[in-house]
């Protein structure tokens, strides 16, 4: 289990919950707005700085410290159904009387689907990059790109339908879950959010994140924030098919 960072205590990460937040290295998307850019290239050939490797054991110890003061934990990235040691590890969190948030991708269904069927989480948060049309290019991995992002594990080709299931596979689990897409001018329209809306149509819960400028983004280049009224037309564009739309990060 890579684990690159950890943030003992949040409001935010996990609703409703006082939490600790894992943060995991490495990922299959190259999305050019991302603000963890260290976690996303750590370990390959791309990253431009080395970070530390916090040891699982001392996670854990310092999880049992906090037992009776937070809630849950929530496991993030990077991309974390990545790591081979994803399902042993939220074993021993949930050993020690904590719930489990997963923030993911939705790329490896096959591993979503595992977790699933074992009851092994209490929450999933899912990125749902752009709408179908446009996924490729808002994670970075169109083909004529793929050279310059680094591509798929092995070369692969983008597939979509990875996507479609594990979208298929949260809105029948039966756990609270929620969609998030992060709205980003000059990669995103706003009429898109109305695609993505009736793509994900009688879904629990859906936010719109409002882009922010950062120091660790992979690649901002001509990247910029809506205003506050386009993401409320978002907003209603995906309250057509979507009973609770909510937008993050406005002021």
């Amino acid at each position: 289990m890579k684990i690159y960072g950890f943030q003992k205590t949040t409001l935010l990460d996990y609703p409703e919950h006082v939490a600790a937040t894992v943060f995991t290295g490495g990922c299959n998307f190259r999305c050019p707005y991302c603000q963890n850019a260290g976690l996303v290239l750590c370990g390959g050939q791309e990253s431009a700085q080395a970070l530390a490797e916090i040891p699982r054991e001392e996670m854990l110890a310092h999880l049992k410290k906090r037992h009776g003061v937070l809630d849950g934990v929530c496991i993030t990235g990077g991309e974390p159904t990545l790591q081979p040691e994803l399902e042993q590890f939220i074993r021993e969190v949930r050993a020690l009387g904590f719930q489990v948030k997963l923030d993911s991708n939705g790329y490896r269904p096959e591993v979503l689907r595992r977790l699933l069927e074992q009851e092994l989480l209490d929450y999933v948060a899912m990125d749902v990059k752009s709408c179908r049309g446009n996924y490729a290019r808002a994670v970075g991995l169109e083909r004529e790109k793929n050279h310059l992002r680094g591509g798929m594990p092995g070369g692969a080709d983008f597939c979509l339908e990875r996507i479609e299931e594990s979208i298929a596979l949260l809105q029948s689990s039966g756990i609270p879950y929620e969609f998030r897409t992060t709205a980003v001018k000059g990669l995103h329209t706003v009429e898109e959010f109305g695609e993505i809306g009736e793509w994900l149509a009688g879904s629990r819960a859906y936010f719109i994140q409002s882009y922010r400028e950062s120091g660790e983004i992979l690649d901002g280049a001509g990247l910029a924030a809506f205003s506050t009224e386009e993401l409320c037309e978002m907003k209603r564009l995906a309250g057509r098919y979507i009973d609770r739309v909510e937008l993050r990060g406005i002021e």
